[in-house]
């Protein structure tokens, strides 16, 4: 999918504030965001930085999308059980499932094995996006964030952003 047109479809449910920290996998759309200015794009230098930047700008009434690493959603665990789970904060976080398929970047086997398990064993929901994802979907995922006040994650492959 397009990063400019997952983008649109992500702000036209409500989605209005971006935070994270850049992979190649993520790329495209931090391209687009990095183009359209810092009104509502802030990059974060660390993973639970971007987490408490998005938690701010929730608590400021925005509806944020986090991004990172799955390497990096490990580093985080912690803030998100100290500040996401406990205080029901939501966001959208989009993570590039990195793993058996980068070879050559062998740190990042370890934790692509892991990615699922570590996320049903906090109890926080995904799915994973290859590149298609509909309104409807979206708009289901919109529903879960704010009624539920809990994170919820798309596992972003490889290639599913161009």
């Amino acid at each position: 999918m397009r990063a400019e047109d997952f983008l649109g479809l992500l702000e036209q449910k409500g989605f209005d504030f971006f935070t994270g920290v850049p992979c190649s996998y993520l790329a495209p759309l931090c391209g687009v965001l990095s183009r359209r200015g810092h009104d509502f794009h802030v990059p974060a230098p660390r993973e639970d930085i971007a987490l408490g930047v998005a938690a701010g700008a929730y608590l400021g009434g925005r509806l944020p999308v986090v991004y990172m690493q799955n390497s990096g959603l490990g580093y985080c665990l912690e803030a998100f059980a100290s500040l996401n789970l406990i205080y029901r904060i939501p966001a959208l976080v989009l993570v590039s499932y990195r793993g058996p398929e980068d070879p050559g970047w062998e740190e990042h086997l370890i934790m692509g094995q892991h990615t699922e398990e570590l996320l049903r064993t906090f109890g926080m929901r995904y799915s994973l996006f290859d590149g298609e994802i509909s309104a409807r979907e979206v708009e289901e995922i919109r529903g879960y964030l704010l009624d539920e006040e809990l994170p919820y994650f798309l596992l972003v492959l490889k290639g599913a952003l161009e």
